[in-house]
C-alpha cells in the first residue's frame, strides 16, 4: 500500500533521514508507555479516577506541555544556530535521565517539577527532528517523507501507550515504576541508535544570526499560523483522551488489554496510511488532504457521542472506524504545508511554532474539558467535544479561502 520511496539509500539525504525516523519511533514508543500509565502511577491506583484525582493529574500532566510551549521557540532557534542534531541528542539524553527519575518518587510536586523539565527536552526533540527530515526533503517529496516521519512519531506514540496499557494490566499499581526505568532504557537506546545510524553527522552549525533574530524572523509570519491553529484544537481532544484514557476504561467496562490491543491495530495501521497520506498530498494538494482529516476528526467525535449515548453499535463502531481512517490524513498534509512555508534558515524555529501549538492545545484541553466536567458532568463534555468540532471546520474554512486567494501560499508541484 505504501508508494515506492523517493528518497532511494544511494541519495545523500537517506541517511540522516534513516537516523530521525528511526529514533523518532524510540522516542514515541518510550513516550507513549508513560503516558498510559502516569495518572495511574501519580495516584497509586489504576482505575476509577474521581473528579478529585482529574484536577490533580490535569495539573502535574499540564506541566510537561507548558515546559514545552514556553521554551520550544528558543529550542527551535537554538537548532537554526548551532545545528539540529546537537538539540536533538540533547533532548533525547535529558529525556531519558528525566524518566527514570520519574521511578524514584510519586510526589505530586516532584513530578511535576520533573514533567516540567521533561516538556523543555521534548520540544527540543520535536522541532529539531523535524526540520532535520524538512531539510532533506525536497519540494516533490515532502509530503511523503513527512508522512514517513508521522508515521513513526504516531506508530511510536500509539505502539507504546497499548503497552502501557498492558503494563497497567499486568503489573500491580506497587510496580509501576519499573515501567518508567523501561521508558528510559528505551529513550537511550534510541540515542545510540542516533549516533550510529547518522554516523558522525551531529555537528555544530556556526555563523547563524543570532537567536533574537531568528525567533523574529519566524513569528512575523502570519501564514506559519494559519497553517498551525487547526492543531491547537486537534490537541486539545488529543490531551484530553490520553491523559485520562488508560486508567478509565476498566471503570467503563473496558479492560485495558482489550484497548491495548485495539491501539495496537490502530499503531501497525498509521505506518501504512501516513506516507500514501503525504504522498497524495504531493499529488492532489495540501488543502485537499486537510479537509479530509478535518471530515474525519468530525466524524470520529460525532460518532463517540452516539457510542456513549446507545452503545457500542456495530454501525457506529463502524462510522467511528472510518473516520479515524480519514482524519489520519491530516498529519502529513499539515506538516507537509508547514515545511512549503519555512525557509532553511529558521526552519527549526518554524517547527517550533508547530511545537508550541500543540503543547499548547494539550494544556487547554486539560483545563477545559476538566472544568467542564467539574462543572456539568457527562454533558460538559458533550460540549467540549462539540466545540472541538465546531472551531475545527471554521479554521480548515478559512485555510481553504486564504489557499484559493492565493493569501496562504501552501501547494505542491503538481498541483
Amino acid at each position: 500500500m505504501i508508494d515506492a520511496a523517493p528518497s532511494a539509500l544511494g541519495r545523500p539525504e537517506a541517511r540522516p533521514l534513516f537516523a530521525v525516523f528511526g529514533a523518532t519511533f524510540f522516542i514515541r514508543f518510550a513516550f507513549g508507555i508513560t503516558t498510559a500509565i502516569f495518572a495511574s502511577y501519580l495516584l497509586g491506583q489504576s482505575q476509577g479516577l474521581g473528579g478529585a484525582s482529574l484536577g490533580t493529574v490535569g495539573l502535574v500532566i499540564a506541566m510537561s506541555p507548558i515546559g514545552e510551549f514556553s521554551t520550544v521557540l528558543l529550542s527551535g532557534a537554538a537548532a537554526d544556530r548551532w545545528g539540529r542534531w546537537p538539540v536533538l541528542l540533547a533532548g533525547m539524553v535529558i529525556a531519558a535521565v528525566l524518566t527514570a527519575l520519574v521511578s524514584t518518587t510519586r510526589s505530586a510536586i516532584a513530578l511535576g517539577a520533573i514533567n516540567l523539565s521533561f516538556g523543555v527536552a521534548s520540544g527540543a526533540i520535536l522541532a529539531s527532528s523535524l526540520a532535520l527530515v524538512a531539510d532533506a526533503s525536497g519540494p516533490e517529496e515532502r509530503g511523503f517523507e513527512m508522512g514517513r516521519f508521522d508515521a513513526m512519531n504516531l506508530s511510536g506514540w500509539v505502539l507504546g501507550f497499548a503497552v502501557g496499557l498492558v503494563a497497567l494490566t499486568v503489573l500491580p499499581n506497587s510496580a509501576l515504576g519499573t515501567t518508567f526505568l523501561l521508558s528510559a532504557a528505551v529513550l537511550t537506546a534510541g540515542v545510540l541508535f542516533l549516533l550510529l545510524a547518522a554516523r558522525g553527522r551531529a555537528r555544530w552549525v556556526g555563523g547563524r544570526p543570532r537567536v533574537p533574530r531568528l525567533l523574529a524572523q519566524a513569528l512575523r509570519r502570519p501564514e506559519v499560523w494559519w497553517v498551525t491553529a487547526p492543531w491547537l484544537t486537534i490537541y486539545m481532544l488529543i490531551g484530553t483522551a490520553l491523559a485520562f484514557l488508560g486508567s478509565s476504561s476498566e471503570a467503563k467496562g473496558f479492560p485495558p488489554i482489550y484497548l491495548a490491543m485495539l491501539i495496537g491495530v490502530g499503531g501497525i495501521l498509521l505506518v501504512f496510511t501516513q506516507p500514501v497520506y503525504g504522498r497524495w498530498s504531493d499529488r492532489f494538494g495540501r488543502i485537499r488532504l486537510l479537509g479530509i482529516g478535518t471530515t474525519g476528526f468530525v466524524v470520529v467525535l460525532f460518532a463517540a457521542g452516539l457510542i456513549a449515548a446507545y452503545g457500542p453499535l456495530p454501525v457506529l463502531l463502524a462510522a467511528a472506524g472510518i473516520g479515524v481512517i480519514a482524519a489520519l490524513a491530516y498529519g502529513p498534509a499539515a506538516l507537509a504545508a508547514l515545511t512549503d512555508l519555512s525557509a532553511s534558515l529558521t526552519r527549526a524555529t518554524t517547527m517550533a511554532i508547530y511545537s508550541l501549538t500543540i503543547s499548547l492545545g494539550m494544556v487547554l484541553g486539560l483545563a477545559v474539558s476538566t472544568t467542564l466536567y467539574d462543572a456539568l458532568g457527562t454533558p460538559g463534555l458533550d460540549l467540549f467535544f462539540g466545540g472541538i468540532s465546531a472551531t475545527l471546520v471554521a479554521l480548515t474554512v478559512l485555510q481553504w479561502r486564504r489557499v484559493r486567494s492565493g493569501e496562504l501560499p501552501i501547494t505542491t508541484p503538481a498541483r
